[in-house]
């Protein structure tokens, strides 16, 4: 079992840039042969392991660069940069987007616990809690081969595809991150109950002392522990989310007031102010931007 052989895997099913499905759910597999600059992207509940080249992540300005050494460990949903700064079709990226199930996650993080596997304290710092890097282990690596060698034939997907995923689950929650991830899945983490309301709700109206109530917490409590996990305030991270939302609408080629509407802006000016604040370009011109960029490449 190795990283040489997940890669030849990988690169025998991706023909093009981009996600390619296995035909198990929630496992793609990606290539890129052209250097992308980072650019706005919500990560949901995600696992991302690199066999070749490298990735990049950005959280409230926090940079993450992980190759086949770490893979990214990001358990609630996130308003993120991410890009490719070093692919090329000579040195191409080949690797693997995991979704971390919620339901899946927090049944094994229960019973690890029931059987006896408690939480440690994690180490470092618990200010930056919103992505981690982990290690490559052995676990790891052989629990991926084997779940990615189903893709030879559909019978063996559609029969050994689930209990291989949720091998590849444990061993997440074994792994270097697993106490991080089992914080945020663990059943009483009020905070990532919050964000995931937070994600599927960004159309509506949101506000501060609605998420605190949903997290039984007072509003000083829920600011200050929010924080400690995401590294933003509420409100920052709820303002992040919807224009990184829109941001991604925009460059697919929904029209701008649609895009803001979608993430829940009444007010276009509004809108084009903050997202001028936080990109440096008006919500058009950065759309046409991104047009230019994929025509070029």
């Amino acid at each position: 079992m190795s990283q040489k052989a997940i890669k030849h895997l990988i690169a025998a099913r991706t023909e093009r840039d981009g996600l390619t499905e296995t035909g198990i759910a929630g496992v793609r597999l990606f290539r890129a042969t052209c250097e992308i600059p980072c650019v706005p992207a919500v990560y949901e509940p995600c696992v991302v392991a690199i066999v070749s080249g490298a990735k990049e992540a950005v959280l409230d300005g926090q940079r993450y660069l992980y190759d086949k050494r770490q893979y990214l460990c990001c358990p609630m949903s996130m308003p993120v940069k991410a890009g490719t700064p070093m692919a090329s079709p000579e040195r191409p990226l080949y690797g693997v987007l995991i979704a971390l199930d919620q339901r899946r996650m927090t049944e094994m993080s229960m019973e690890m616990e029931t059987a006896g596997e408690l939480l440690s304290p994690m180490k470092g710092d618990m200010r930056a809690q919103g992505i981690r890097l982990a290690a490559w282990d052995v676990a790891f690596t052989e629990a991926l081969q084997r779940l990615l060698e189903l893709g030879r034939s559909q019978t063996d997907t559609a029969v050994l595809g689930e209990p291989r995923l949720r091998e590849l689950y444990y061993a997440i929650l074994k792994g270097e991150a697993g106490v991080f991830a089992r914080q945020a899945f663990g059943a009483g983490n009020a905070i990532a109950r919050s964000i995931a309301h937070v994600s599927s709700h960004l159309d509506a109206p949101i506000s501060i002392d609605d998420m605190a109530t949903r997290a039984g917490m007072s509003r000083a409590v829920f600011h200050r522990k929010f924080k400690q996990v995401t590294t933003m305030a509420p409100i920052q991270f709820v303002k992040s989310m919807r224009l990184s939302n829109a941001a991604m609408k925009i460059a697919s080629g929904v029209a701008v007031n649609e895009a803001a509407m979608d993430v829940g802006y009444v007010s276009p000016s509004q809108f084009s102010r903050e997202f001028k604040r936080m990109y440096g370009q008006s919500p058009r011109q950065w759309g046409d931007a991104q047009q230019s960029h994929l025509g070029a490449s």
